[in-house]
């Protein structure tokens, strides 16, 4: 008895370790910007308002995406995400984004939208897609600094050989929010483990 005792204990507290160590990870990734020329940047996509605005998330990738552009890190900027199930007003993540970078001053005729997916898996597989058709291999990844390690991975799972230019986690206005997405963040890697 007492040595299952000891496993029963061992056990949970062993992966809560595993967690706290790849909440780390996580954290420490999305302080770091690897980011060069690049082929194309690509924008994952983030919730738009019930109004049909672009929400927090998708307004700060948006102005990230725009600077990278004006500072030349790729031609072109693609605009990822579709319409969230539980959406009000029927639009695109990826219409939102490119409102956004229109008003920051980046030309219609440097934005490609992916409006089909509802996943970071599907952003990727996607936005694989449109590169292949234009000759494209290497991307700049642009998401919020919590997001980036996970798609990260799965934009090579899809094929894209990519760079990451996180939006730093101090342009998160809430600190709880961006523990509450680590946290999330964490959850997610443990279920793209299993599939």
């Amino acid at each position: 008895m007492p040595s299952l005792r000891r496993i029963a204990i061992a056990v949970p507290a062993t992966w809560l370790g595993a967690c706290a160590v790849l909440a780390a990870i996580v954290h420490y990734t999305g302080t770091r910007t690897t980011a060069a020329r690049s082929d194309v940047i690509i924008v994952l996509g983030a919730a738009i308002t019930d109004k049909g605005e672009p929400g927090p998330a998708l307004t700060r990738r948006a102005a990230h995406a725009a600077a990278l552009w004006k500072a030349g890190h790729g031609g072109t900027i693609i605009c990822t995400g579709g319409i969230g199930p539980a959406a009000r007003v029927r639009r695109s993540e990826a219409d939102g984004c490119r409102e956004i970078l229109q008003r920051a001053g980046v030309p219609a005729t440097a934005i490609l939208l992916e409006d089909q997916s509802r996943t970071t898996a599907e952003n990727a597989s996607n936005a694989r897609a449109i590169m292949a058709r234009h000759g494209w291999s290497r991307a700049t990844l642009v998401s919020d600094s919590y997001h980036v390690f996970r798609a990260r991975l799965l934009c090579r799972r899809a094929g894209i050989e990519v760079e990451l230019s996180p939006v730093p986690a101090a342009e998160v206005r809430s600190p709880l929010f961006y523990l509450s997405s680590l946290i999330r963040e964490v959850a997610a890697l443990h279920v793209q483990v299993w599939r």
